[in-house]
């Protein structure tokens, strides 16, 4: 278990309400609210201690062990929520996209580079920052592991299926050509926060996509 008696420097500890019987799911989430707060403020993961996030949610530290055992299963809760959020974020786009293939492709894909821009020090976490999951750790799983982002790429799949099924796309296996896809839009959401003083062509993103996703002829 995390040693709470280390922390960073965080906000002032705030007064909570009790929770009222079969209310515990609630304080659950605001302890991922909170950690996500942390992250988004400090911009490091190391931020998220037990501590720091009793203090951000008003609770005494103990209080977080009936819902997180330890720092790593927050930081778990957290990558979780904020896949979810980017699945979400994807699925609204769609909506909004229309019928035709090609279109909901790239609705797809600049949704995820978007939410990469906007998101970042969630985005880096959720892929590898500071936080690595370690399997050896009893509060953490293989499938919990396995599933984090199978939405989004399920969703990738869907999508660039659609297109080669309606002749827009030369792939002939978009399971795999969708891993592609993906491994080219995070490259260029992850170069994209780090070089920020590169002179990016404005169709960078449609150049990707266009090229991994094998599609044919002009941008609809």
């Amino acid at each position: 278990m995390e040693n709470i008696g280390a922390a960073a420097p965080d906000a002032p500890k705030r007064a909570r309400a009790r929770n009222r019987r079969g209310e515990g799911g609630r304080l659950r989430e605001d302890i991922i609210a909170a950690a996500v707060e942390l992250l988004d403020e400090a911009g490091d993961e190391r931020a998220i201690t037990l501590r720091s996030v009793a203090r951000r949610v008003g609770i005494a530290a103990p209080s977080i062990y009936p819902h997180f055992p330890d720092q790593p299963a927050i930081m778990l809760a957290v990558v979780q929520r904020e896949f979810s959020e980017l699945r979400d974020s994807l699925l609204s786009m769609l909506e909004q996209a229309g019928t035709d293939p090609r279109e909901r492709l790239y609705a797809v894909c600049n949704a995820y580079l978007d939410f990469a821009r906007t998101h970042p020090e969630r985005y880096r976490t959720m892929f590898g920052g500071l936080w690595v999951p370690d399997l050896g750790d009893s509060s953490l799983t293989a499938s919990d592991l396995a599933e984090l982002g199978a939405d989004t790429m399920r969703i990738l799949v869907t999508e660039l299926a659609g297109c080669a099924a309606a002749g827009q796309s030369a792939s002939t296996d978009p399971s795999s050509d969708a891993v592609a896809l993906w491994l080219g839009l995070h490259g260029l959401a992850h170069q994209r926060a780090v070089t920020r003083a590169f002179s990016w062509p404005q169709d960078i993103a449609d150049r990707v996509i266009t090229a991994l996703a094998h599609l044919k002829g002009p941008a609809a």
